[in-house]
């Protein structure tokens, strides 16, 4: 686990590396928590800066409370954050759209009030402050790159710049487009292309598939194997193309009736015409579904006979799913692991993309430990499966939960797609974990099956939904769009126990449910590693943290507010407060050993 850490007087500052973002988790002796205004956060960077991170809120009457000149009433500087943590992803309010990558300089500071009844913020004390340097960079861990699509249509930053009623594409849009071409105008008047909008939104899960593109176009000695499922984004689909007129690339592409439909034809259809009409030998596109579908999102780089690069994950390559869905992908950059899905690229394709003919191989019947020294431990399972092998898999995934859940110290921190349609163990172990008061539980789903908001005074752990419906946020919050009948969450991720000694993330293309194990061309990956982990776990804390405050303001299809225990419009607008407040109350939560913010900062800030 990539933890930089400072401590002083009491006072400790972490600071958890992920991809190109980084969790910052404070935590206090009791005692100095009297009269706690909250906490200023502060970076430097590329020699740039320094920078305070903005909040959301701010006090009530600026004026009555030390201000830093030059800085917004919303400056952490001038309106701390009353949390223990936050995550800081790096062009949130300054650097713009290309922010640096590089060692970043972090500066946390506890603010105090004076001794007032309703206090005010007394002036910012460099003393009482402590930094941590960490990389704020894409992911890698030795032969391994992790790349996660921003995801975030739903939030104010999306709205401040692109606006709440931008399109993602054109209207009756054709297979390819420019993308440079302008794609609408942001609330501040500035003009935006579609690229800009689709590089923000894709982050660096699109960085990590375009290179490979960008690699493979590049080279005439490379050529690509591709399985694909949802897929519809230009630009990958005028690589490809040009690829298939070069004789360099073979497809696997799903034809189950989501992407296929002879009278009036898919996207998918209309890819495969264009392919053929430009393939030359030993370009091919071979069509199927297995039992249900070619589930499968991966790339195989390779050179001649050789594999070299494979990236996989759950990201479809699709408008919607590289910059709409919350997802993932992984790249190997070790040949071994690159060779083994190359045979099973190829198994598939001798099969004729067939479930019985896929079953029969190894691929299916075992699992695939990864040995490579240059590669984080993990092993792959392959699907379709048998009924057995599919059962004794998810049975063993959802053990490894149960464990976790009833471990004191331990922590399940999780995105999964749906919960509540779902066949096998899996998911009831997940939507269940909330409720048993144990393990640190952190959850979201955009079909949770019901769902678990933050409650003061309770141990109860969150599990939020990712389709809260039409939120009507407060002042002063803007509106923000919903996803309508698509997802937001389509990522397939389980974290356990990520600071543990036995820390694993499972992930990869695979929904977790027995139907898909049994009838879908998939991959599950599990890899035991706490960096690995902490990168999941900080993407699982950035979206439920999001949605837990959406889901609050929820409104179902007839425009009433969606009811949740103990938590109605008037709880919530004083659990989060329109205003700062000036009291230290905010802290209580944080240090009540029945409260989850007690657990959360124990966890995380110790």
């Amino acid at each position: 686990m990539t933890m930089k850490t400072a401590s002083k007087d009491g006072f400790t500052v972490n600071a958890y590396q992920g991809d190109a973002k980084t969790l910052l988790a404070f935590n206090l002796t009791q005692a100095r928590t009297a009269r706690l205004a909250g906490f200023t956060l502060q970076y430097s960077a590329g020699g740039q800066g320094p920078f305070f991170i903005w909040n959301q809120l701010q006090f009530k009457t600026p004026a009555d409370h030390a201000q830093v000149a030059g800085e917004p009433p919303n400056s952490s500087a001038n309106a701390p954050f009353h949390k223990f943590r936050w995550v800081h992803i790096p062009g949130s309010f300054h650097q713009g759209l290309k922010p640096f990558r590089g060692l970043y300089s972090y500066t946390v500071t506890p603010r105090y009030f004076d001794a007032d009844a309703h206090g005010k913020l007394l002036p910012l004390d460099p003393a009482l402050s402590l930094s941590v340097d960490i990389d704020v960079v894409p992911f890698q861990k030795q032969d391994l790159k992790l790349g996660f699509c921003r995801g975030f249509t739903q939030s104010q930053a999306f709205v401040h710049r692109f606006g709440i009623n931008t399109k993602l594409q054109p209207a009756a849009r054709p297979l390819v487009y420019d993308t440079s071409t302008v794609a609408g105008t942001n609330p501040a008047g500035d003009t935006f292309t579609y690229d800009e909008a689709y590089e923000w939104l894709g982050f660096t899960a699109r960085e990590l598939i375009f290179e490979i593109l960008t690699e493979v176009q590049g080279n005439p000695a490379l050529s690509l194997d591709v399985f694909a499922y949802d897929f519809n984004e230009p630009d990958m689909a005028a690589a490809l193309l040009a690829l298939a007129a070069e004789g360099r690339v073979r497809v696997i592409l799903d034809n189950a009736d989501l992407h296929h439909d002879a009278t009036q034809p898919k996207m998918e259809d209309r890819f495969q015409a264009a392919f053929d009409a430009a393939a030359v030998a030993p370009a091919e596109l071979k069509r199927g579904h297995f039992s249900r579908y070619a589930h499968d999102k991966v790339l195989i780089v390779k050179q001649g006979a050789v594999a070299k690069r494979v990236l996989t994950g759950s990201t479809n390559y699709s408008v919607t799913g590289m910059y709409v869905n919350s997802n993932h992908v992984l790249v190997f950059e070790d040949p071994a692991v690159a060779d083994l899905y190359a045979r099973m690229f190829q198994a598939a394709w001798d099969g004729g993309v067939k479930a019985p003919a896929f079953r029969l191989t190894n691929f299916s019947t075992q699992p695939h430990v990864l040995t490579s020294a240059t590669t984080p431990t993990a092993s792959v399972d392959f699907s379709p499966h048998g009924d057995n092998r599919a059962t004794a898999i998810l049975d063993a995934l959802a053990a490894r939960i149960t464990q976790e859940g009833q471990n004191p110290d331990g922590n399940v921190i999780f995105a999964v797609m749906q919960l509540d349609n779902g066949t096998g163990p899996v998911f009831p172990a997940l939507r269940d974990l909330h409720a048993q008061q144990t393990a640190f539980t952190f959850g979201i789903s955009d079909s949770p099956g019901g769902i678990s908001l933050y409650k003061v005074g309770s141990l109860d752990g969150v599990l939020v939904t990712g389709k809260p419906g039409a939120s009507e946020l407060p002042p002063p919050f803007d509106k923000v769009p919903g996803v309508g009948l698509g997802h937001q969450v389509h990522h397939k991720f389980v974290v356990c126990g990520f600071n543990g000694a036995t820390p694993v993330v499972y992930c990869g293309s695979s929904n977790l449910a027995l139907g898909g194990e049994e009838d879908n061309g998939d991959n599950l990956i599990a890899i035991e590693d706490g960096d690995v982990a902490t990168a999941f776990a900080i993407e699982g804390l950035t979206l439920v943290d999001h949605f837990n405050f959406l889901d609050r303001f929820a409104k179902d299809a007839n425009g009433a507010p969606v009811a949740h225990p103990q938590t109605t419009p008037q709880e919530a607008a004083v659990n989060i407060g329109w205003f700062l407040g000036t009291t230290n109350a905010w802290v209580r939560p944080y240090y009540d050993a029945q409260d989850l913010h007690c657990a959360d900062r124990l966890l995380f800030g110790s």
